[in-house]
């Protein structure tokens, strides 16, 4: 797997960098966001420290060739405004899960949606993957709408699949097929 093209991908509004620890009080700013993180699947992080050790386990992971993760910067800004990422992949079925988190200053401006397409499009160029897959929680609108936006497919509902703050939600389970 080759991390480098991960890490240089870029579209109009948006580039891709590889995760740093030095970049910890940006990721800090969404991932210490209450917002943010109720529907992501990661633990509010409520100090740089815990930021920090979360990154390292990302590159970790990536390091250990089992995910890939990117920092998505804004180009006009060089902010950083999210995390992409594609993971649990599955050599034998030839898939992977993507997934992508954004700072709420970013939500509906249309970087979700072109971030999502750049690592889609390498998920099948670079990694020839002939599917990859999304879950959602069901009260996610916005991430459900981007990977509408991007092709996927809903391809099921698993009911009460997620229990966030004392509350069941549904998972919507998203897939998209390589089609050349």
């Amino acid at each position: 797997m080759d991390l480098s093209l991960f890490h240089a991908l870029e579209g109009e509004s948006v580039i891709f960098k590889p995760l740093s620890t030095n970049d910890v009080r940006e990721i800090h700013d969404f991932a210490s966001d209450e917002e943010v993180s109720r529907f992501i699947g990661w633990n509010l992080m409520n100090t740089l420290d815990e930021t920090r050790e979360h990154i390292e386990t990302m590159i970790n992971r990536e390091s250990a060739g089992t995910h890939l993760y990117a920092s998505i910067v804004l180009k006009s800004t060089q902010a950083i405004i999210g995390t992409g990422m594609i993971f649990n992949f599955d050599q034998k079925a030839n898939k992977a899960e993507i997934g992508y988190v954004f700072d709420k200053n970013y939500w509906g401006k249309g970087y979700g949606t072109e971030s999502l397409a750049l690592m889609s499009d390498f998920a099948f160029e670079s990694l020839n993957l002939h599917k990859i897959h999304a879950s959602v929680v069901d009260a996610n609108a916005g991430s459900a709408r981007i990977l509408e936006k991007n092709g996927y497919v809903l391809e099921g509902r698993l009911k009460d699949h997620y229990f966030i703050e004392n509350q069941y939600y549904d998972g919507l389970l998203f897939g998209k097929i390589q089609t050349k």
